[in-house]
């Protein structure tokens, strides 16, 4: 025998059991970004690399260890997206949405890092992500915040906290860095291996290091806010003020840089203690300076992305209500005449009712064996259609889910009845 083919390491299936989550995260999702004006874009799952090493940064991990890259057949070097803002910005850019125009826009879809697998944490994932375009001020940086607490209260999610911080100018950020630097430097030998990596390279994503060791060392080193000039200042005290305005509460975390190089002023992160170490659901900021640096013109952008996989763990770490995506109802049928005709009936449910989720039964068997199977199916009704029931023109209705009698209507009143009995009034 042959050996069986395991999936990939870190790449998941979603099994039907559990796409309810799913599913439920998906709508919600969707909802609330149209009431906040978003609209969708859809972006390839695969860049020139150039995208990557240029928007995200060539001294992130995402690039340097987490990247899937290889050369295509014409020699030209290929990754699978890490993430989701270079690519909209890459699209926003060479299709002009960005000229002289606002943008809102949404996209979902699969992400790859080469990381070590581990719960929550793997190398396919799946990201809903919000980026605008062409718009100053913390006002909408807030907005942002707005909708993604909303996001949360809508599916039911408890208990999260934000924390939110400022990396200021790139100019401001520069300073910084050299003063990261020279600190860091005066103790280099309490440095990790990849913290002295990157010391000269980007010293702050050292302030990034998980590291235990690391902690007193990093909580003592210079914060960027003694850096910041007057209007980066003024835009993080009115990002601090539009959030205590809507009664959000959140911490200011002086440490919190993201591990993407295109931030400036705002970022922030929603976090959960129900998850073990992977504690980030949603995180996102300002990135004023990628749309230039990919080719466009200078133009203020802001966004966030959240982790699918985590949130949809933390629905069901919650226990949270979520949508019914099983049958309505399960339609067994038996003898000849009713199965002949059994496919048309179904249709013509299907047409009154565009909502009902209905279950033909397949593969013959007693009536007996086809009940039990719409019991295990999870619906609410049986309908039932023998040969008595074609030569009447009726359908035989059996609520599953409670002690309300079977009972028998005309075909052309099931729709009615059917839609009664669910308690539907689309």
């Amino acid at each position: 025998m042959s050996q069986r083919i395991q999936s990939i390491r870190g790449m998941h299936d979603v099994l039907p059991a559990e796409n309810a989550l799913w599913h439920t995260l998906e709508r919600v999702a969707q909802e609330v970004f149209a009431a906040y004006g978003y609209e969708q874009i859809r972006v390839p799952i695969m860049e020139h690399t150039g995208l990557f090493e240029r928007g995200v940064g060539d001294t992130t991990d995402i690039v340097e260890k987490e990247l899937y890259t290889f050369e295509d057949r014409g020699g030209e070097r290929m990754s699978l997206r890490p993430e989701g803002t270079a690519s909209v910005v890459r699209a926003g850019v060479q299709h002009g949405l960005l000229h002289n125009a606002t943008q809102r826009l949404w996209y979902v879809g699969p992400m790859f890092r080469y990381e070590r697998p581990q719960k929550g944490r793997q190398r396919q994932f799946h990201q809903f992500g919000v980026e605008t375009f062409g718009q100053t001020g913390p006002d909408v940086d807030v907005e942002q915040i707005a909708l993604s607490a909303r996001l949360f209260a809508r599916l039911g999610i408890r208990g999260l906290r934000l924390e939110i911080n400022t990396l200021g100018t790139p100019a401001e950020r520069q300073i910084y860095r050299d003063a990261l630097h020279a600190y860091f430097s005066n103790h280099f030998d309490a440095l990790d291996a990849d913290s002295q990596r990157r010391l000269d390279r980007n010293p702050l994503r050292i302030l990034d290091s998980k590291n235990p060791d690391l902690a007193a060392l990093i909580a003592g080193a210079p914060t960027l806010t003694d850096y910041l000039g007057e209007e980066s200042a003024a835009h993080f005290q009115g990002l601090c003020d539009g959030i205590k305005a809507l009664g959000i509460e959140y911490t200011v975390n002086p440490r919190l840089v993201r591990g993407l190089d295109y931030y400036t002023r705002t970022v922030f992160e929603w976090l959960t203690d129900d998850l073990g170490a992977q504690n980030a659901v949603c995180s996102g900021g300002r990135f004023d300076g990628l749309v230039e640096q990919l080719g466009g013109s200078a133009t203020p952008a802001t966004g966030f992305a959240m982790g699918v996989e985590r949130v949809v763990a933390l629905m069901a770490a919650q226990g949270v209500a979520i949508d019914d995506v099983g049958p309505h109802a399960y339609l067994v049928h038996q003898g000849d005449t009713a199965t002949g005709r059994v496919t048309a009936v179904a249709e013509g449910l299907r047409d009154a009712l565009p909502w009902l989720r209905l279950r033909v039964h397949a593969g013959g068997g007693s009536f007996k064996s086809q009940f039990k199977k719409a019991d295990r199916s999870g619906a609410r009704l049986a309908l039932v259609f023998g040969d008595d029931e074609a030569a009447a023109d009726t359908i035989q209705i059996k609520p599953l889910t409670d002690d309300r009698e079977q009972e028998v209507v005309a075909r052309d009143d099931a729709p009615t009845r059917i839609a009664a009995l669910l308690s539907h009034t689309d």
